[in-house]
């Protein structure tokens, strides 16, 4: 059966499967991660810019360190440093936050957000009158410079991107002293990333899929956008194979040498979502999942324009999707 980690460029083992905690509610996050370690969840995705680190902390406190039920290093934490904390000057701090609300001395991977910075400051969204946010010119190579020191000093073990392109992450390999172990990107089978899997595996990166499951409670989702749990072909194959849609797409994805990060707040559906071990999917249906592919992006912010609605960050000179893949 396969393995339930995977092993990062540095040598360290990341479980493939963890909690994403994006849009999870205060008052709800501490319980999902709760739940979450106790179905067996080793892995737990965070960012400074989901505004529940201190929650996702307490939880953490509850169960992991000295004398309580697991000990730190069986628990592979992530989190990620926010655009407005690109400045070489603010990489640090911003990471002892992070810490100091996860209630930790170290984190296992620190991610930059985006390649883009957006202006310095204590603003999440720094925005200007018209609505449009205020960017930064600090390049992304100057912010892994900074955070490679964060290896240096054992304040994280493991540095990594999301959001990157292929050129993007070309460019942190020709020059960085610690290579970039993964890219977090979106990915699901509306959106396979197969040309960006490749390139990311071939240069030794894992790619770890968020919102796998085509984040169905995303904010700006229109009724006439399809759901992928719902999707015929999907469900069928789930009860042909007698499990849930989710654990189809987990496992294609785990079976394609990916990590993905399922958020769910749902004490069931959290010990579903990781309970992907048991079985695989054949040649055919990984092929056929694959086919679903529309090339499509369900996680990109976008505001209307003249009636229209367009990519808010297009104009950002590091805006990563312009490029094919």
């Amino acid at each position: 059966m396969a393995s339930t980690t995977i092993t990062l460029s540095n040598g360290l083992q990341m479980p493939v499967v963890g909690l994403g905690t994006w849009k999870s509610a205060p008052g709800q996050v501490k319980q999902a991660v709760l739940a979450a370690l106790d179905s067996g969840y080793r892995h737990i995705d965070c960012a400074a810019a989901y505004s529940n680190e201190h929650e996702v902390g307490q939880a953490i406190d509850e169960q992991v360190g000295p004398g309580k039920v697991l000990r730190r290093e069986d628990v592979f934490v992530t989190s990620k440093l926010w655009n407005t904390k690109h400045h070489p000057d603010d990489v640090e701090a911003a990471c002892k936050r992070t810490l100091s609300d996860l209630r930790l001395n170290y984190l296992d991977l620190y991610l930059m957000h985006w390649p883009m910075a957006f202006e310095r400051g204590a603003e999440l969204m720094p925005r200007r009158a018209d609505g449009t946010i205020r960017y930064a010119d600090t390049h992304y190579k100057d912010t892994w410079a900074a955070m490679e020191k964060l290896v240096d000093q054992g304040l994280v073990r493991a540095i990594g991107l999301s959001n990157f392109n292929a050129r993007q992450i070309d460019d942190i390999l020709s020059f960085g002293k610690h290579k970039p172990v993964v890219n977090q990107v979106e990915c699901h089978p509306y959106l396979t990333q197969s040309q960006l899997l490749s390139h990311c595996q071939s240069q030794g990166l894992v790619l770890t899929a968020y919102s796998p499951l085509g984040s169905p409670d995303r904010p700006w989702a229109s009724p006439s956008e399809p759901l992928l749990l719902d999707d015929p072909r999907v469900v069928a194959m789930a009860n042909r194979y007698k499990k849930t849609p989710a654990q189809i797409i987990i496992r294609w994805l785990v079976q394609r040498g990916a990590a993905c990060i399922p958020k769910s707040v749902t004490p069931s559906r959290i010990k579903q979502n990781i309970e992907v071990f048991d079985f695989k999917l054949s040649d055919e249906d990984m092929k056929q999942i694959e086919s679903f592919n529309r090339n499509e992006r369900l996680i990109i912010p976008t505001i209307e324009r003249d009636g229209q609605k367009v990519w808010r960050d297009a104009s950002h000179p590091h805006f990563p999707f312009h490029d094919a893949y």
